[in-house]
């Protein structure tokens, strides 16, 4: 079965191509089958290229995006055409381009994943934020990297894990609401811990940031309730892991 794509719903200029991919087609085996694409989480390390490759038939892409060692930091890398070597990647959590061609991609179980182009289709971003990403300043070190205004640009936030299911300790809570008070909205009280929105905060953060919010898009899916769909860190531990990449044809 070929892979089953999620085409990003937004307005965006037609040069700018983005997209999450799920967990259906692909050959990897129980815990991780379907299309999984990453590499260090103890599948077979062949049939995880072999998925890479159906992305790559399946979404028509012009080269093989460019694999992150994501550590939940606030790192960004700029892509220019340096070479890319999958066995030696670079330690970061975010990609930017001007350059057509080149793919930003991130993987996610949970996390969030947020893609970012401007309106004139000439810059675009792929984010892994996580709550600790959200909490350091990744999105923040990313729109530092564009030249575009804030107000110029689009945001897609892609398949994470939703409120009622991420479940997090008073001192994650505490650190957001020490950063912005305003913080507190995204949290429900679960007993002696908190349900926290991931969706929101990187709202939040975008908003601080002058992104208008008619703007952001996406925030609708689940990946721990739609097991069918996604891989979830959460729900299962040993997992396989999705992606969203964002790239800039030629126009």
């Amino acid at each position: 079965m070929m892979p089953r794509l999620i085409q990003v719903n937004w307005p965006a200029p037609h040069n700018v191509k983005a997209l999450s991919t799920t967990r259906l087609g692909g050959v990897s085996h129980p815990p991780y089958d379907g299309l999984n694409l990453g590499l260090h989480v103890q599948d077979d390390s062949a049939l995880v290229w072999q998925n890479r490759q159906l992305l790559m038939t399946a979404a028509h892409l012009p080269q093989q995006p460019y694999w992150l060692n994501q550590t939940h930091s606030t790192d960004v890398v700029r892509l220019v055409g340096q070479p890319h070597n999958p066995a030696q990647l670079p330690a970061a959590d975010a990609s930017v381009t001007m350059m057509t061609g080149q793919v930003c991609l991130v993987m996610t179980a949970d996390c969030l994943p947020l893609l970012i182009c401007d309106k004139a289709g000439s810059q675009v971003a792929a984010i892994h934020a996580g709550w600790r990403g959200l909490l350091d300043g990744v999105i923040e070190n990313t729109l530092a990297k564009l030249s575009a205004d804030p107000k110029d640009l689009l945001v897609w936030l892609g398949p994470a894990i939703s409120q009622v299911h991420f479940q997090v300790g008073c001192e994650v809570r505490d650190a957001f609401i020490t950063h912005d008070p305003q913080a507190s909205s995204a949290f429900i009280a679960d007993g002696d811990k908190w349900l926290a929105d991931l969706y929101l905060l990187a709202r939040q953060r975008l908003r601080a940031l002058a992104v208008n919010p008619a703007d952001i898009y996406g925030g609708g899916h689940c990946t721990y309730r739609e097991i069918d769909l996604f891989y979830s860190y959460r729900r299962d531990s040993q997992t396989g892991r999705q992606a969203s990449l964002i790239y800039l044809e030629s126009q």
